[in-house]
């Protein structure tokens, strides 16, 4: 097996059928669902930075209750303590989040979340995931971002990121959340709900949000999902791309179909024990009628158990995994781009008042 690819497929399991072997039924017991978590307790949170940069991230984590949710009797969702969804959220941060740290302070609540097994049935019957959304996930979130902008962040401009489930919370919350705290909304540098669909509809139905048009506009969405050119020949279900989605091209920064070589990938994640940067080709082009980025990076086949869940979910040729890590220098860089963008117009606007 090829020794660059090889540590990618094992992320892939890695992040999308959990961490390790999953122990211990008794992390499921049930616990309060009605009250939100403390956000002032520090064990609410994977990450709570000492403050060193001038600019927040909040990142929301993606599906990590994955195995455990198939579990006979298990629950539909994740208590705070759920080892296998805690384990998850540690590689996943290595891998999605680390991307932001260099330009700004990350902050990760823990939430709790609807399991794979509970997402994958309310997607068969409804064709959305939004109603796993309601209750528990999203009044979490809301509870550590109140918390956070009311005690942590003094004033900073912030980036809110996330990946998959944890992207359709960050919808959410621009949607409701920041609508009902505009005070908040004009601090926000750029959002991120990379892996899920922002779709026309969505823009057209909240006025107050705006798609990416290029590489450093800022209050805006920055989004896309990856697939493989297979899902496009075959016009595979994906359950995170839905009908009229978006996606802005991750290495040229443009919304058409103009080709990405892999020469302006500025290094992908290689899972190789601990997150290293490497070339792996991934390039990227989207595809206008789907609305997702297509990639050519190369994979090797999955054990035929895991292929089936991934084809499942995610169709033949799904990247879902892969959308942070295929492009990860070119966020890191990105993210830098929109916060310098976002204190010049700061500078401006003070001095044209």
């Amino acid at each position: 097996m090829n020794k660059v690819i090889a540590p990618l497929v094992l992320a892939f399991f890695t992040l999308l059928l959990g961490v390790g072997t999953f122990e211990g039924k008794n992390v499921f017991a049930a616990k309060d669902t009605k009250n939100a978590p403390d956000y002032s307790k520090k064990e609410c949170w994977y990450q709570f930075p000492n403050v060193t940069k001038d600019v927040d991230t909040i990142y929301i984590y993606a599906t990590e209750y994955i195995q455990g949710s198939f579990e006979k009797g298990a629950p539909e969702y994740a208590t705070l303590d759920n080892a296998e969804m805690r384990k998850g959220v540690e590689v996943e941060y290595k891998d999605h989040a680390s991307a932001f740290e260099n330009s700004t302070n990350v902050f990760v609540p823990y939430y709790r979340q609807c399991g794979l097994r509970y997402v994958g049935e309310v997607y068969k019957k409804t064709g959305s995931v939004d109603a796993t959304l309601t209750g528990m996930p999203y009044d979490d979130i809301t509870a550590a971002l109140d918390y956070y902008f009311q005690n942590c962040n003094n004033g900073r401009p912030f980036i809110i990121a996330g990946h998959s489930q944890g992207s359709s919370i960050v919808l959410r919350l621009l949607r409701i959340y920041f609508k009902e705290h505009p005070e908040y909304y004009k601090r926000m540098v750029a959002a991120y709900p990379i892996g899920y669909s922002v779709t026309k509809d969505y823009l057209a139905a909240n006025p107050h949000l705006k798609f990416a048009t290029g590489e450093s506009d800022t209050g805006v969405i920055v989004s896309w999902n990856t697939e493989g050119p297979r899902n496009v020949e075959t016009n595979a279900n994906n359950f995170v791309v839905l009908p009229d989605t978006m996606s802005i091209n991750p290495l040229n920064w443009n919304l058409d179909e103009t080709y990405a070589p892999a020469s302006l990938n500025l290094g992908s994640i290689i899972e190789s024990g601990k997150p290293e940067i490497g070339d792996i080709g991934a390039d990227a082009q989207i595809n206008l009628a789907r609305g997702v980025v297509v990639t050519h990076a190369k994979v090797v086949p999955m054990p035929e158990d895991i292929a089936r869940i991934s084809a499942e979910f995610f169709g033949p040729d799904g990247r879902h995994a892969f959308d942070y890590m295929y492009y990860y220098n070119n966020i890191k860089d990105n993210a830098a781009k929109r916060i310098a963008a976002y204190k010049a117009s700061q500078v401006k606007e003070a001095g044209s008042n």
